[in-house]
């Protein structure tokens, strides 16, 4: 059986946790805590989780772990079957991904964990997700779901690191740059929330919170 290596307060491991719930594939979650030691590092050399177990070896980077799941178990339709929109679900989570999620990572220090960023990254990192915030508001349908009417894999992506940039923004900047882009993110929350892969993820990362506080 497929293992999940990581830990519930990690986006990343929540994405590939929704994916594999969401569309029915058997796994077993192993918790691996950071910083991984040497024997782990063999199988996650930049020591990040997720990493899969597979009978066949070692896999990391959660963007390559859904395409690995995606070409192995094609008959789930993680990705749509057209082509065209099959890439504008990848264009949305690369997008949310590299121009939000890593761009509020430099801040998550300071917003969730008691630490210090300089002024000097506050200000790179204000400018940039103010311009990209504003081209995901574009990109984005929202109507109901990321990509439009079909719930797909890019609101896995979404749904675990969309609020994450919100909550940065607004502890460190005052200000939500997510809902001052005009995205109902709440709702959508609230919508995607209602799904129940999406129930057990974020059951599961209270209970590590409560139970590593």
């Amino acid at each position: 059986m497929i293992k999940l290596h990581g830990f519930a307060l990690s986006n990343y491991y929540n994405k590939v946790k929704f994916v594999l719930l969401e569309y029915g594939i058997a796994f077993e979650e192993v918790v691996d805590r950071l910083p991984l030691d040497a024997a782990l590092l063999a199988h996650s050399p930049a020591g990040k989780v997720p990493f899969l177990e597979t009978e066949h070896g070692f896999l990391c980077e959660s963007a390559v772990i859904v395409e690995y799941l995606n070409a192995r178990f094609p008959e789930r339709g993680i990705f749509p079957a057209d082509p065209w929109q099959a890439a504008k679900e990848r264009e949305l989570i690369a997008f949310v991904e590299t121009h939000l999620e890593l761009e509020a990572r430099e801040l998550y220090s300071a917003a969730f964990f008691g630490g210090k960023v300089s002024d000097e990254i506050k200000a790179t990192a204000q400018e940039r997700l103010r311009r990209y915030i504003a081209s995901f508001s574009r990109l984005a349908k929202f109507a109901p779901y990321v990509a439009g009417e079909r719930f797909g894999v890019a609101d896995a992506a979404v749904f675990v690191s969309l609020p994450l940039v919100a909550m940065t923004t607004q502890r460190i900047y005052d200000e939500d740059y997510v809902a001052a882009a005009g995205i109902d993110w709440k709702s959508y929350m609230k919508r995607v929330g209602e799904r129940p892969a999406a129930q057990r993820v974020i059951a599961d990362r209270k209970a590590w919170i409560e139970a590593n506080s």
